[in-house]
């Protein structure tokens, strides 16, 4: 099971920064995405972590403000998220794959989803 946390309401430009808990997975052993969904649109790719070789993948909307990582001894994964923008508003998931696709950039890729988080930024 996921967890997402960490959301809130933030001002343009400021921060936030998201975490996704496991329960009965080892996240380490799964490559690891965040998404998210505004109202009235699809879920959308925001970044992704391979487990095996450390590399990252990001949204070009995101690119260079937020920054994906994790914490194996704690089970985590993190969203960094930095000068925040108010279409950075919608509700932030976390979810992980065991390799089902190539791209990590596609819902399809994911076998498990969490539940997500609100992240609400005001101008």
């Amino acid at each position: 099971q996921l967890q997402a946390f960490g959301g809130g309401l933030a001002q343009a430009g400021g921060s936030l920064r998201l975490s996704c808990a496991a329960s009965g997975r080892t996240l380490s052993r799964y490559d690891m995405g965040w998404f998210r969904q505004a109202p009235g649109k699809e879920r959308e790719f925001v970044a992704a972590s391979r487990w095996s070789g450390g590399s990252t993948y990001y949204a070009d909307a995101v690119k260079g403000r937020f920054t994906i990582s994790r914490d194996n001894a704690k089970n985590t994964l993190y969203l960094q998220m930095n000068s925040l923008k108010p279409e950075d508003t919608a509700v932030y998931y976390c979810a992980a794959s065991t390799g089902i696709l190539t791209t990590l950039r596609v819902k399809n890729a994911y076998n498990y989803w969490g539940q997500g988080t609100q992240v609400t930024v005001s101008s």
